[in-house]
């Protein structure tokens, strides 16, 4: 059994630890509104493009000379996964869930033949692929850090990616990232950049035979909107993964908060039953003594 000295320095060590957690809380909760009120804000913008672009693509994907950002180059044997994780732990299953999604989709592609390429954008991500797929990984990208997600940052991550797909270094791109649902709840999410996905029912399809006028040209116009929604998407992706990281470094941390007041529960009550059971015996040494006077 440990000694009172041992007990009593535990207890005081769980308590600086309890203090530390409900700290980390604090400030995650604190960072938190403001993730969310970001992440939130940018969904419409973002979901309108990517829908407005998976129609012109039904209409375009079959013409000769259409975009690669939009239709692919026709192949579908090297592929980009860009893996969006955080360059912090003490997150719970935040940064796992994504690194384990990721290596189902490259052991599967990998199943089919098809050569992997990896883009992991924060350290964590990194980390949990590069013990399974080291010669894989492109480069390593470094994530916000706990800052606001700059989007000058981004555009550089986008225009990067769109220079690999141009020099047809890369046919796909599907991007992995945790979509914020609430505080409690992050979900892995797989989207589709190059080619961009098709809608997958006919509600979300819309009118597949719409027609477009480009004013000035298709050309312009798609030359510069196909790049803007790719940087717009990863935008969106690392807004939802900041927003994610701090709920769940909120409710990790909680956890974390009242784990520790139990622990601080039971080793009082351990240290008290063998303070009483110490006292009971020199008690007893004491009237034993006396009593053989």
């Amino acid at each position: 059994m440990p000694s009172l000295k041992d007990l009593k320095a535990r207890i005081t060590s769980v308590k600086s630890t309890r203090k530390i957690t409900s700290a980390m809380k604090m400030v995650a909760a604190a960072k938190l509104r403001r993730a969310q009120t970001r992440a939130e804000a940018a969904r419409p913008y973002a979901e309108a493009m990517q829908r407005m672009l998976a129609e012109l693509a039904c209409n375009m994907a079959d013409r000769d000379g259409a975009p690669k950002l939009l239709a692919g180059n026709g192949k579908d044997r090297t592929h980009l996964i860009v893996s969006v994780t955080s360059d912090r732990g003490l997150a719970g299953g935040f940064n796992s869930n994504i690194g384990r999604a990721t290596r189902r989709l490259i052991q599967r592609l990998q199943g089919e033949g098809k050569t992997v390429r990896l883009l992991p954008v924060g350290r964590k991500g990194a980390d949990f692929l590069q013990r399974e797929f080291r010669g894989d990984i492109v480069d390593r990208i470094p994530g916000s850090a706990g800052k606001d997600v700059a989007f000058a940052a981004v555009q550089e991550l986008a225009d990067r990616i769109t220079a690999m797909v141009e020099r047809d270094e890369v046919d796909v791109v599907t991007l992995v990232f945790n979509r914020f649902n609430n505080v409690m709840s992050q979900t892995p999410t797989e989207l589709q950049l190059v080619p961009l996905a098709l809608p997958s029912n006919d509600n979300e399809k819309g009118d597949s035979d719409a027609s477009y006028e480009f004013e000035p040209d298709e050309e312009t116009i798609l030359a510069r909107l196909l790049p803007r929604n790719l940087a717009i998407q990863l935008y969106r992706a690392m807004l939802e993964s900041a927003a994610g990281e701090q709920g769940a470094r909120m409710t990790a941390m909680d956890s974390a908060t009242r784990n520790a007041g139990k622990a601080i529960d039971r080793l009082t009550q351990t240290y008290n039953r063998t303070r009483q059971a110490n006292i009971t015996k020199e008690l007893i040494e004491i009237i034993s003594g006396a009593e053989a006077v």
